[in-house]
């Protein structure tokens, strides 16, 4: 990476007031996908906080418990397709997210998806190939979003959560961010056509790190350990339904 790239990160956050005041300033120092380029990356992180900071307005809370390097999985919940640019640009190091496997098929936005550490799965996100994928970014020390709802809610509320984020938290040894974001399904929602000016906050959640239950898994049965998938993503939903909006 350039060297004097930090600096213009640096300058452009300080001169900027969706940037500044406290907000996270992004840091590359922590490794991850090392085919992700910083610059790309950078772009879409600026313009995401840029944009949603103008047109919608945000207010972010708690981005200290995100670990500024090593392995961990940020789990949030879903209501709009603006939740993914919100969460990422809402922490200072990079972040991988998900995409369809399909979306890599064009020969330019595939290679835009590569560069920024987008991880392709298929449709549901279950497939061998799409969780060993997720998991050697974890082993790598990447950082990962993921949604234990699996899809965007349909009226606002939290909906049920999906076994296998708990099979990625239980097989990867990672920390656990949970993450809440408010306002993007008023925003932006199923619902909504058009972006709707309205004001987003997000807040993230001390870690959880499973440690008896990934102590259990390594001698418990086959079916108690499909079961203990379901209980850990039961209890990452209950803790980023407990988690307050900013004031």
């Amino acid at each position: 990476m350039n060297r004097g790239f930090p600096r213009v990160i640096a300058a452009v956050s300080s001169a900027s007031p969706a940037l500044s005041r406290g907000r996270p300033r992004l840091s590359f120092s922590g490794g991850g996908d090392p085919h992700r380029s910083p610059f790309l990356y950078w772009l879409g992180w600026t313009l995401s906080r840029w944009s949603i900071g103008l047109y919608f307005g945000r207010t972010e809370a708690g981005s200290e418990h995100v670990p500024a390097s090593g392995p961990v999985i940020l789990a949030s919940n879903h209501a709009s397709f603006m939740d993914p640019p919100f969460v990422g640009s809402s922490c200072g190091r990079p972040i991988s997210y998900l995409a369809r496997e399909s979306l890599f098929s064009n020969p330019v936005f595939g290679w835009v998806l590569r560069k920024v550490g987008a991880v392709p799965v298929d449709r549901d996100g279950a497939s061998g190939k799409g969780v060993k994928t997720i998991l050697d970014r974890l082993k790598g020390g990447d950082g990962i979003i993921l949604f234990p709802e699996g899809t965007r809610t349909s009226d606002g509320q939290l909906g049920a959560s999906r076994a296998g984020v708990g099979l990625v938290v239980l097989k990867s040894g990672a920390p656990v961010v949970p993450v809440r974001v408010f306002g993007t399904y008023e925003a932006y929602g199923r619902h909504v056509k058009i972006p709707r000016s309205r004001r987003v906050s997000i807040r993230f959640g001390p870690p959880l790190m499973f440690s008896d239950l990934r102590a259990e898994a390594a001698t418990a049965s086959r079916a108690r350990i499909k079961e203990m998938y379901q209980e850990v993503s039961d209890q990452i939903l209950r803790a980023i339904a407990s988690l307050e909006g900013p004031e």
